[in-house]
């Protein structure tokens, strides 16, 4: 589909079409700081669904400090590993409870590199920085977290790698593993899976060469005529995504300076009214981007600019291509969205990186795989997405969020879309006029060549370095 008819879709399609596998290959949201060497943890588990079926499976733990320095609890990412019960199977996490307050503990799926007959996802548990720190000899107390399919149809859980049926008490459990600040100091993963994500020594230096659009949007507004020129579209037309009968408005689409360079700014405004509802979206006019890099430095924010909060709000980082017909195998989509107030069914802020298939908006079916993560993730962000011919890879901040399978792969080129825009109005029902800014530093494709994260920070310094704030040799699709 085109961005222009792009739907308020909910995460969750009940319909045999769906092929949600949730799966964050790791988890790491937000910038970690450097534990001290002699930090150490050792994590404790155990289960109150012992049968080899269940609705849902129920790993409780316990994360303690064995080391003799004190342990920031926002460092630590443990995972739980277990066999989806179908290649389509998605799952949803939660958490009952927990001593150090389930706000403060985060939770999301991965696929593993290395699949093995009990293992070919996990779930990672991660910490907000309000769950402090361990002390020498301390530990979490209880975490009583679950998961579900998303389906609710019964999982099995005797096949699983870090299941234990025996496991009615608490003990020390190396079927689970632990890292801190990125390096694992407990636990065996299945074999061929030890968690170091992205790999410890990746070469910075990005390759050379390589076909590449790279734009440092050093404009002035929206009607700047090196927008257009440079390939660029800022939305004016009607349709979807987003309210209906809301106005896609370029006079809100801005720039700024910023550190010495410019930003794009996307105000997306509202008074609770279709008509009184403004969105925005800037996407490039030729769909000739497939496999490669995609990276972008993109500023979320949870709270409003002026006004009420509380709108369910989507800020946006993507590439697409049109749906020919429903459910048309030659479609393709790869998203970042966050949505700070929650909408489609969830509560509060949450991010999802998702890859499509394919879908249909009547009746609503969808085809896709996506990763999701429960926190704020307001502030600036590095956001990078590879597609390499055989998956798709999802970094936030240098770490690895999410990989799908090669099912999910692009069959024709897409455009490059950044957008902001609400998905209903019942978030927020007041008549306050109140307005939301998502923020773009740059974005960088390198046509067929994957780069890590820092060889994307290398290429984008480089260009800055020379003063090039503008490069497009991507030839059409």
């Amino acid at each position: 589909m085109t961005s222009t008819t792009r739907p308020s879709r909910p995460r969750v399609a009940a319909a045999t079409a769906v092929a949600l596998a949730l799966g964050a290959a790791g988890l790491a949201a937000l910038p970690v700081t450097a534990s001290a060497a002699t930090d150490d943890v050792a994590v404790q588990y155990r289960t109150s669904a012992t049968g080899a079926t269940a609705d849902q499976t129920e790993p409780w733990l316990k994360v303690r400090n064995t080391g003799d320095g004190t342990v920031q609890l926002s460092t630590v990412k443990v995972r739980y590993y277990f066999k989806a019960d179908s290649a389509g199977a998605g799952y949803r996490f939660a958490c009952s409870w927990a001593v150090k307050g389930c706000a403060n503990i985060t939770g999301s799926f991965g696929t593993l590199a290395h699949p093995t007959a009990n293992a070919d996802r996990y779930l990672e548990i991660g910490f907000t920085p309000g769950a402090g720190t361990l002390a020498p000899g301390a530990d979490t107390g209880d975490m009583q977290l679950r998961f579900h399919r998303a389906d609710w149809q019964t999982l099995r859980q005797s096949d699983d790698y870090s299941f234990g049926a025996s496991q009615t008490a608490y003990a020390d459990w190396p079927k689970v593993t632990a890292q801190l600040s990125g390096t694992t100091v407990w636990g065996t993963a299945p074999e061929g899976n030890d968690p170091t994500d992205p790999p410890t020594d990746p070469p910075t230096d990005p390759p050379t060469g390589g076909q590449t659009l790279f734009d440092d949007f050093a404009y002035t507004t929206s009607s700047d005529p090196r927008i257009a020129a440079n390939g660029w579209s800022v939305r004016s037309n009607s349709g979807g995504p987003g309210v209906p009968g809301a106005t896609w408005a370029p006079e809100n689409v801005t720039f700024a300076g910023s550190g010495g360079g410019s930003v794009m700014n996307l105000r997306t405004s509202t008074s609770g009214t279709a008509a009184g509802t403004k969105q925005t979206e800037v996407l490039t006019q030729a769909t000739k981007f497939k496999n490669g890099t995609y990276a972008a430095r993109v500023r979320f924010s949870d709270a409003p600019v002026f006004g009420p909060d509380g709108d369910h709000l989507v800020q946006t980082f993507f590439t697409i291509n049109d749906l020919q017909a429903p459910m048309a195998d030659n479609y393709a989509e790869y998203d970042f969205e966050y949505l700070p107030n929650g909408g489609w069914g969830e509560p509060s802020n949450i991010l999802y990186t998702t890859s499509w298939e394919t879908y249909d908006p009547d009746p609503w079916q969808a085809v896709n795989q996506h990763t999701e993560a429960r926190q704020s993730y307001a502030d600036w962000h590095d956001l990078v997405v590879t597609i390499d011919g055989s998956s798709i890879t999802y970094y936030v901040d240098g770490r690895l969020f999410g990989t799908h399978d090669a099912a999910y792969l692009p069959e024709r080129p897409m455009s490059i879309n950044f957008n902001q825009w609400l998905i209903d109005l019942a978030g927020q029902t007041s008549t306050t006029a109140r307005a939301y800014d998502q923020q773009v530093d740059y974005v960088l494709h390198v046509k067929d060549q994957v780069l890590t994260p820092a060889q994307v920070t290398a290429k984008v310094n480089a260009y800055r370095a020379t003063g090039t704030t503008f490069e497009d040799t991507v030839p059409a699709g």
